[in-house]
Formats: C-alpha cells, sequence, structure tokens
C-alpha cells in the first residue's frame, strides 16, 4: 500500500486552501500529495442541457485538478504530485479513496468571526465514516498563519505556533495523542495539551460549604493529566509540553486556544452500529468554531 497525504479538491477556495495545506503537510512528512476530484454524475435530463453537456462535463471535470495539481507542483517543487478523477457520491468516494492515506484534507467554509466555520454535509459525513485522520482546512488559510511572529510582526519562517491536543484523561487514546506528538515533532513545535473538565452535578451542593473542594479537584486532575503525559514526554524528549487543565466546557476551551495554533488535534472514538456513525460533541463544535486547522483522528 503506498503512503499519500490526500486531499478533496472541487475547485472552491476552501478546497484550494485545503490543497495548499495539504502540499505543505506532504513535505513535512516526505510522502506524495494526492489530488482527487470528485465527478458526481449529474441526471439524465439535466445532462442534455446546453450548458451541462458530455462535453462541457468532462471538461470542468479533467480541467479543475489538472490545473490544481499542475499549480500546486510549481509552488510546492520539492512534493510529487498526482491526480486522480473519480465519480460517484463525493462523501463514499473520498472516504473510499482515505483508506491509502495517512491523512486525508477537506476545507471548510468561513462564515464570519462570530459565527465561526461550516463544515458541509460531505465534510461530516466522510470524518464520522472514515478511520483515516481527517483535516478540515477553513477558507483563507495561508502558510503564513501556522507561524509564530516575530518582533517585527512579520511571520517566521521557522517558528512554528503550537499543537493543539484536546485529551480527555478519562477516556485518552494512544493513535490521538501519538497523531499530536508526531505533528509537533515534524513543526519542532510546542505541544499545548488542553483539558476542560466539569464537576458532577452533586457536587454542586457541596462546593459552596467547601470552598477548597474545587481547588482539591482540580490539583488531582492535573496530576491526571500529568500522568497520561509521562510516558510520552520519555519517548519523545525534544518536544516541549505544556500542560493546561480548567474547569468549564471542554468545546469552549479548546476553540479559545485554536486561535494561537498551527493545528488543533481531536479525537472521535468509532462506534460501529446499525444507527450510523457519530462524530462527538467536542469534535462537532471544535470542527465549526475553531481558527485553525483542525485534525480529527478516529480510535476505538
Amino acid at each position: 500500500m503506498s503512503r499519500n497525504v490526500t486531499v478533496g479538491l472541487d475547485g472552491s477556495p476552501e478546497s484550494r486552501a485545503a490543497a495548499e495545506w495539504a502540499a505543505r503537510e506532504a513535505h513535512l512528512r516526505g510522502l506524495p500529495l494526492q489530488v482527487v476530484h470528485v465527478w458526481e454524475p449529474v441526471p439524465e435530463p439535466m445532462a442534455q442541457a446546453p450548458l451541462l453537456g458530455a462535453e462541457t462535463q468532462q471538461h470542468w471535470s479533467e480541467r479543475i485538478p489538472r490545473e490544481a495539481a499542475e499549480g500546486i507542483a510549481q509552488r510546492h517543487p520539492g512534493v510529487e504530485v498526482d491526480r486522480v478523477q473519480l465519480s460517484g457520491r463525493p462523501a463514499d468516494v473520498l472516504v473510499d479513496a482515505a483508506k491509502d492515506a495517512d491523512v486525508l484534507v477537506l476545507g471548510s467554509r468561513g462564515l464570519s468571526g462570530i459565527a465561526g466555520f461550516l463544515v458541509g454535509s460531505v465534510g461530516l459525513a466522510v470524518v464520522a465514516h472514515t478511520e483515516t485522520p481527517v483535516v478540515l482546512v477553513r477558507a483563507g488559510e495561508q502558510a503564513a498563519d501556522e507561524h509564530e511572529l516575530d518582533p517585527a510582526g512579520i511571520p517566521s519562517a521557522a517558528a512554528y505556533r503550537p499543537v493543539v491536543l484536546g485529551l480527555d484523561p478519562a477516556a485518552p487514546d494512544d493513535s490521538v495523542i501519538e497523531f499530536a506528538f508526531e505533528a509537533a515533532v515534524r513543526r519542532s513545535a510546542v505541544l499545548r495539551v488542553v483539558h476542560g473538565w466539569n464537576l458532577p452535578p452533586y457536587y454542586a451542593y457541596a462546593l459552596p460549604a467547601d470552598p477548597q473542594m474545587h481547588d482539591e479537584i482540580a490539583r488531582a486532575q492535573s496530576a491526571t493529566l500529568a500522568e497520561i503525559l509521562r510516558p510520552w514526554r520519555q519517548k519523545y524528549p525534544d518536544v516541549q509540553v505544556t500542560e493546561e487543565s480548567r474547569s468549564g466546557s471542554a468545546a469552549h476551551y479548546l476553540v479559545d486556544v485554536a486561535g494561537g495554533a498551527s493545528l488543533v488535534v481531536v479525537g472521535r472514538k468509532i462506534r460501529r452500529n446499525p444507527f450510523g456513525a457519530h462524530i462527538g460533541p467536542v469534535a462537532h463544535a471544535v470542527l465549526h468554531h475553531a481558527a485553525a486547522p483542525v485534525a480529527v483522528v478516529a480510535h476505538d
């Protein structure tokens, strides 16, 4: 099986931003980039319309990936770029294409600074059904956004912003943690591990009578987080790791810190059941509102 970074491209601004991010990621990983364009067949009555004839469909379905691949190859000369033209339902095709990839990259459309970003039905379906890590990149994302600013306010070519890992100490998964550490290694970046926790409902009655209880619980949460990360610090001694644990919504916490990150990493538990896949409330919120690219890593 050949390893690669795969990106879904449909010609939209968000998919073009995703393609550029994917090319940079392929360079960091030393892997080829596969540009996948999915053509969804037009219903027969529409296909007979003058502007949607077979020749027009073929022209656009071939032109988009060809021009994109040529442009990426010119801008990223160290990356081997391959283009693939497939047909079918985009979500199903991309899930299948992701099986041969180390990571699949898709775009998300920006709405506004308040509303966040829109992850379309195709993106959500792919995230929910593939077991390959998926990175969602917002429209307008540029290489400079991944880097720290120097004293003159100019993005540094060398210093990456931290990689942020959202970690639940109650259910840590090695594949999610490893993905985040490896991302930090490739970028020589700080790994910022954050954990948001909520008090059990029954503590609401005890805290007013014992204000120190909150501090005790906070110390216990921090200690648990530190213990989980201890072997990973030993495995990756060159990665600078910061640990942050605070009470409150984990999703809100991750969205808050995403503005200063080069990449946000969250997990998604794989649920194999007849009622369909599930992303999870934290991953769902982060996908829609985090300003940085978000990697969703599926795990058992």
